[in-house]
């Protein structure tokens, strides 16, 4: 039944081979407890007990609550389909309280440090410096998620009309403004790889020609925000975050940021709401005479 549900997300749902990968270990774990737990093989005849001793367990072993969560999760969508699609009689999730989980604010990069990286000349005069700094002002201006630069293909850029075509979550396309300055960017880079490497319908190009990965836009952006940041963590999601804080901060009207995005609610797009308040409350408490 399992593998139904799961080609169910694959082809109906079309969920991304990360989050099917997740769905599949959640429920494989749940699985492996109780055939150790209670003998029994199949998912669809876990009652509530069961469950809740599964989440003391992994609670008991430092899982943490957002993984936990997420399991838990896995396990409500599967009886979800079950009670939709198989005729399951039963949910035995319903009443199953989750642990409480800290939000956690995302983190973003500084106006003045990205402004930094742009003006202090940080990226080395070359078509690989004129790559790179194109990347990460392409992440910085528009939020897009990192996949969907690896798929960036050269005929979803209108140089014209000045926007991108993006293939997001779900295989739902969404057409995004790039400022004036990244399109100046774009082009010559463009002119170079079209004199000096084989034709790819991919826009973004390693030094060989070939298609980029994952890997290496990591570390091109890691690489690069590390020279102005002192975060932690610098990533290609990092930037993600900075373009949607910075535009919040700036006044954009945060259901167009959900759909720059390309996020399904707004729900998911007002977690920045949080980082403005905590800017304003720093303000606050460093010009109010009683802050």
């Amino acid at each position: 039944m399992v593998e139904k549900f799961l080609e169910y997300l694959t082809y109906e749902k079309r969920y991304s081979p990360h989050t099917i990968k997740g769905y599949t270990s959640d429920l494989e774990q749940l699985r492996l407890y109780l055939c150790d737990t209670y003998e029994i093989n199949k998912i669809e005849k876990v009652n509530h007990d069961m469950l809740r001793s599964w989440i003391v367990a992994l609670m008991e072993n430092k899982i943490s609550p957002r993984s936990v969560g997420r399991k838990v999760s896995s396990v409500k969508s599967f009886f979800r389909w079950g009670r939709k699609f198989q005729g399951f009689d039963r949910d035995p999730t319903l009443k199953i309280t989750l642990p409480k989980v800290s939000r956690r604010l995302p983190v973003y990069v500084e106006e003045e440090e990205m402004e930094s990286l742009n003006t202090e000349g940080h990226f080395p005069n070359s078509f690989e410096g004129m790559r790179d700094r194109l990347i990460v002002e392409l992440f910085y201006q528009t939020g897009i998620r990192s996949n969907e630069l690896l798929m960036l293909k050269t005929n979803d850029i209108d140089f014209q009309r000045r926007t991108i075509k993006v293939l997001g979550k779900r295989n739902k396309e969404r057409i995004i403004p790039v400022g004036i300055d990244v399109i100046s960017l774009m082009e010559p880079y463009y002119k170079i790889r079209m004199q000096e490497f084989e034709p790819s319908p991919f826009f973004f190009i390693t030094l060989k020609g070939d298609s980029l990965y994952p890997k290496l836009v990591y570390k091109i952006v890691n690489t690069y925000l590390g020279r102005v940041s002192s975060l932690r963590k610098k990533s290609p999601h990092v930037l993600r975050h900075t373009f949607a804080t910075h535009m919040l901060n700036r006044g954009a009207d945060l259901n167009a940021i959900k759909e720059l995005l390309g996020h399904a609610s707004l729900a998911a797009t007002q977690v920045y709401t949080h980082n403005s308040i905590e800017k304003l409350k720093e303000i606050h408490r460093k010009a109010h005479p009683n802050g």
